[in-house]
């Protein structure tokens, strides 16, 4: 009996063996079972769970699958899902999504505008700065204004403070702000959605927008202030100096220092383009007295 145990043994380590083999043949490996809990996350029934799988894809720039899925989300029936997928598709960087997103800055809830002008903004598209105006001003910027169905919510401080705190609005730069500004968001909630509008402005080439932050410049919340003083700055227009200067006497300290970095800032810009402007007009003079000097007539050869 133990000779016949004994003969059994190598069958069964042979047969172990392959079964072993056969399981880490069709086993999984970690990018399928990725892929799969992705793909089962993005349709599931769960809004949180739902929106949470899409905001996960801002982690696949140029995957066509992970692009695909975000924008289907943008076009989900909730909310907080069009919010995640227009965050992502943003920070995915694909152009691809431009013509989606600007879709989207019709959308019938405002986080969803304003999470698709973020996106546009970070893919360098000039749509985002419709929205950033009205969000700023409470006017719309051209006569077909694209956020002109959330004109009363833009105006209404309430409705603005809610935006603050609705899921999802995670696209919003408040790292300029500072901590300062993040304590003062538990009095005055809206601020930081019209500073981040006022930040966001800096490279719109509209003359109408140095007006705007202009008129930003003496809002009542400081938050605001500062922002829009950091933009003009950034903006180096040295036309707007003397708007910033009653600023160095502004109530609230973060302004003031803000403010005289500011003023140094394009003090320098305006010095530097003068320097140039005089440099130029100094190559132009030599050059023209040149041409006009005779040059000396050689002696007639003896």
């Amino acid at each position: 009996m133990k000779t016949l145990i004994s003969l059994a043994r190598p069958s069964c380590v042979v047969l172990l063996a392959l079964m072993a083999s056969a399981g880490a043949l069709f086993a999984e490996t970690p990018q399928q079972q990725a892929w799969e809990m992705l793909r089962a996350g993005v349709n599931q029934k769960n809004t949180g769970k739902r929106t949470q799988a899409v905001r996960a894809l801002r982690l696949l720039p140029g995957d066509p699958e992970a692009l695909e899925m975000a924008q289907t989300a943008l076009q989900d029936c909730k909310p907080e899902v069009r919010v995640a997928a227009a965050t992502a598709l943003g920070q995915m960087g694909s152009e691809v999504a431009i013509p989606g997103l600007k879709s989207v800055l019709f959308d019938r809830k405002p986080e969803v505008v304003l999470a698709a002008a973020h996106a546009l903004q970070l893919l360098n598209d000039s749509a985002a700065y419709e929205v950033y105006y009205a969000v700023l001003t409470g006017e719309r910027k051209s006569a077909e204004g694209l956020v002109g169905q959330h004109m009363e919510t833009l105006k209404d401080g309430k409705k603005m403070a809610k935006l603050s705190f609705e899921e999802g609005i995670e696209f919003l730069p408040f790292a300029d702000i500072g901590f300062s500004a993040a304590k003062a968001m538990r009095k005055d909630n809206a601020s930081p959605v019209r500073a981040t509008a006022a930040s966001a402005l800096v490279n719109d080439l509209d003359p109408s927008i140095s007006q705007a932050l202009v008129g930003a410049l003496s809002d009542k919340s400081w938050i605001v202030r500062e922002s829009a003083i950091q933009a003009i700055a950034k903006r180096e227009d040295p036309a707007l100096l003397n708007a910033i200067v009653p600023a160095l006497s502004d109530k609230n300290r973060v302004v003031r220092f803000t403010a005289a970095a500011a003023v140094i800032r394009l003090t320098a810009v305006a010095a530097a383009r003068n320097k140039d402007v005089t440099g130029t007009s100094n190559a132009l003079g030599v050059q023209s007295r040149s041409r006009q000097t005779p040059t000396a007539t050689p002696p007639d050869p003896l």
